[in-house]
């Protein structure tokens, strides 16, 4: 049924039931019609508010203001709101809409200002207007406004006026170019005047409902059917029709004979007699009425015999027998004599709120061609619906649908078994009893639905199931877990209902290979993975809305991945429910990212990342000759942390140089005009042998006594060093003191480069030094040769106080002799 018709019926049955207009908004139809997304509700009733508050939200689809003070809404109100589709503003006493503040909402398709003080029907200049319900307001007539000529898109109309009490020719002037299908009239006063003609002009009409009692003008009664015929009308609904105290005398239906039309006739809340039931069902059976329904009807005997009715010689065309809610005026049961013949075509059969508690074997079960039966809302048990007194054997011969909600029945076990009395019965509905699990069930084999919603059952329920089953609704039966074998025993299942129980999780791998569609709406889910879903291969409708779901990568797959088209109630009913902070957070518009949810491919971007950045880093480390940087910082450090262990050990030690330097004399210009230059210009004493050697002593002992009197020996090495012979000595003695002495007093500075396998053989020792021990490489750029230099003078700082103690001893040896030559 679409949105529009049921809305029409909504708001229909809401009357009867008097009730207002203010349920709760998932309850109005057409809610789902304008609504994509819960931030577009805004709930404002009952607020204590004088007038629509300003600053709403600009994507505002849906408003409620009802039950508040508002007097009038003006062209400043409701500004902005260029989404609004459905506006509802109903109790607020509302006296004035101005037609300027359709201006600020045109999106607007279903205003609700029912029950309000409107006191006339106010213009409406919306084009894309679909939904207007202006009942119980105070407008004294029911002539519309030339401004409805624009509602083209107006399918229902809902109006009603406990002050217009008429119906005059022109008031439906203006619709007669709307394609209008639906027509709400009344508001449960009687009718004193009604203008032949005024409903004829609506010629697109399908749906009439009327809300206005007739009682002694009848004539007026038949008139207004005489314009339904006119429209072409195919369902009529009367409400109040006839009040408790009318006699109701003629034959007010006698009309329905000639209205071919007429598919559906509903009374409603209605007072009938015996005797005008019999003539309502005559003229009923002799028209082309395909369903008949009594809603609410208040039964009285008038004739000693009670109901009467005989067997009809023509086509019967009702198929649609309904009676919903049935009060008896005696405290008595009534007395129905009617013929089979009479209802042989019926195919549906609805007694339901009847007070029935046993079932009347010999009137229903003998129907010849009755295939849905409803005994819904009832008093009847197992022993009731299959009464001792009755036969069971050749009952309901074609009977395929059997409702039983809303009665008495206890036991499951009991009721499998009676089924096998009723060999057509594939449907069955036991909803809302007080079933009880007591032994093992035994269902038919054509059975193939079942219906056991709201009964206290837990988890054990799927054992008491048929194989054979292939829909089953378990809705709101305590269950709290769900197995993966619980499905394995039904391989034809292809509908399955678990919405509002208790379940958690469902489990990977769920087995239903036959499964279509599957609710689980209303329940603990906190997500949805892919691996729930695997064993599923047909699965075409899932309905998993109002969950407590998790906005994190527990629900990454089902909101990036999963078919939203399989997902009837997406989005609206789908919200976060934690972390806080994206509580009520429409899940639909919860984003995250696949690599922040997925460990395998957050490894291989890290490892990828690490692996450019390494490159990088390397590429720019040799660009910009980080390992030459690297090996001074090395050689520095080193220096540092030898200085400080070796502190103690040279504290009683003193020199006269800080450094000796061998070299070869072909090295002697970048030694004297480099190396010297700088490290004398610092500050440093060095020992250099063509200028501190003492002349005429053997060249060893002077090499010796350098060594010794140096703290450290610097090595200044080149092609022409290793081929030096003196060079090996002050190689050897400077390494023979390394080891007995100071091991870190070895210093090499590579004046270019010399690979270590090039070394002559006499050079061993060497070779092994330059693979063992860090050494200083000369740098040609200008940059780096500070660098050298600063890492030069930090091995030679350690060494200041040994030297300068020496010096301050030479001198005070010096100064005696100076002054005695004085």
């Amino acid at each position: 049924m679409p949105p529009f018709s049921l809305l029409f019926y909504a708001v229909v049955i809401t009357f009867l039931q008097n009730l207002d207009s203010t349920s709760a908004q998932e309850h109005d139809e057409g809610f789902s019609l304008c609504v994509t997304s819960r931030r577009g509700v805004k709930d404002l009733s009952q607020q204590n508010l004088t007038s629509v508050p300003s600053r709403l939200p600009n994507d505002t689809q849906y408003l409620d203001i009802s039950h508040n003070f508002i007097r009038s809404l003006t062209g400043v109100d409701l500004s902005g709101l260029s989404q609004l589709c459905f506006l509802k503003i109903t109790h607020c006493g509302l006296q004035l809409i101005s037609p300027a503040v359709f201006s600020n909402i045109p999106a607007l398709k279903i205003l609700n200002a029912s029950h309000n003080q409107l006191s006339l029907i106010p213009e409406i200049p919306l084009k894309g207007l679909s939904i207007l319900d202006l009942t119980f307001n105070l407008y004294t007539t029911y002539q519309l406004p030339a401004s409805f000529q624009s509602l083209r898109n107006l399918g229902t109309l809902l109006l009603g006026s406990s002050v217009a009490p008429s119906l005059s020719y022109n008031d439906f002037d203006s619709l007669r170019n709307v394609s209008l299908t639906r027509l709400f009239l009344g508001a449960g006063i009687h009718m004193q005047k009604y203008d032949s003609g005024a409903l004829a002009k609506i010629w697109s009409i399908q749906e009439f409902s009327l809300s206005a009692p007739f009682c002694g003008n009848f004539e007026m009664f038949e008139h207004l059917l005489e314009d339904l015929n006119v429209t072409g009308a195919q369902s009529l609904t009367f409400i109040t029709l006839f009040p408790d105290s009318c006699d109701v005398r003629g034959d007010p239906f006698r009309n329905l004979i000639t209205m071919p039309s007429i598919q559906n006739l509903t009374i409603v809340n209605t007072w009938l007699n015996s005797s005008f039931m019999e003539a309502l069902l005559k003229n009923v059976w002799l028209s082309s009425v395909h369903e008949l329904s009594f809603v609410n009807m208040t039964y009285n005997e008038d004739t000693p015999d009670g109901f009467q009715f005989h067997s009809i010689n023509h086509t019967i065309n009702l198929h649609t027998l309904t009676f919903n809610g049935i009060n008896h005026y005696q405290y008595r049961y009534p007395t129905f004599n009617m013929s089979v013949e009479a209802v042989s075509e019926l195919t549906t059969l609805k007694f339901s709120g009847t007070g029935m508690n046993i079932l009347p074997c010999g009137l229903l079960s003998v129907l010849p061609s009755l295939e849905t039966l409803d005994l819904s809302d009832n008093l009847l048990s197992e022993s009731g619906f299959w009464w001792f007194m009755c036969s069971h054997t050749s009952v309901f011969p074609k009977l395929r649908q059997l409702f039983l909600s809303k009665n008495r029945f206890s036991s499951l076990s009991l009721i499998s078994d009676n089924m096998k009395l009723m060999p057509t019965v594939e449907s069955l509905d036991l909803s809302f009893n007080s079933l009880s699990l007591d032994r093992p069930c035994s269902w038919p084999t054509q059975l193939i639905e079942l219906s056991l919603a709201n009964n206290n059952l837990g988890n054990s329920i799927f054992q008491f199931l048929s194989p054979h089953f292939e829909r089953v609704d378990l809705s709101k039966t305590g269950i709290t877990a769900i197995m993966q074998d619980d499905l394995a025993g039904f391989p034809k299942l292809t509908h399955l209902r678990l919405s509002s129980n208790s379940i958690q999780v469902i489990p990977t791998d769920l087995f239903g290979p036959a499964l279509l569609s599957l609710y689980i709406d209303q329940n603990a889910i906190t997500s949805i993975v892919s691996e729930a879903l695997a064993s599923i291969p047909k699965l075409q409708t899932l309905k998993a809305g109002n969950n407590p779901f998790v906005c994190s990568c527990d629900s990454y797959w089902f909101v990036t991945a999963f078919n939203k088209s399989w997902l009837p109630d997406w989005p609206l009913d789908y919200t976060c429910s934690t972390p806080p902070h994206y509580s009520g957070f429409p899940l639909s518009e919860y984003k995250t990212s696949r690599l922040s949810c997925e460990v395998w491919l957050q490894a291989a971007v890290s490892v990828s990342l690490i692996v450019v950045i390494s490159a990088v880093i390397g590429l720019v480390f040799h660009k910009c000759d980080g390992v030459w940087y690297s090996k001074m910082l090395w050689v520095w450090i080193r220096m540092k942390r030898r200085g400080k262990k070796r502190s103690n050990l040279l504290n009683n030690m003193s020199f006269s140089y800080h450094a000796f330097i061998s070299y070869s004399h072909h090295d002697s210009e970048w030694v004297d005009n480099q190396l010297v230059a700088s490290l004398e210009g610092a500050g440093f004493s060095l020992c250099v042998h063509e200028r501190d050697f003492v002349p005429g002593e053997w060249i060893i002992d002077n090499i010796i006594s350098c060594v010794e009197s140096s703290y450290k020996t610097l090595f200044v090495l080149s092609r022409h060093f290793v081929q030096s012979e003196w060079c090996n000595y002050e190689l050897f003695f400077a390494q023979h003191r390394a080891i007995s002495v100071q091991r870190d007093s070895l210093v090499f500075i590579l004046l270019e480069p010399i690979p270590t396998d090039s070394l002559p053989k006499k050079f061993l020792r060497l070779r092994s030094l330059l693979r063992q021990q860090t050494y200083l490489e000369w740098p040609a750029e200008p940059r780096k040769q500070q660098l050298f230099w600063a890492s030069l003078r930090s091995m030679l700082h350690s060494a200041d106080r040994s030297v300068q103690r020496n010096v301050a001893m030479e001198t005070s040896e010096t100064i005696p002799l100076l002054s005695g030559q004085l």
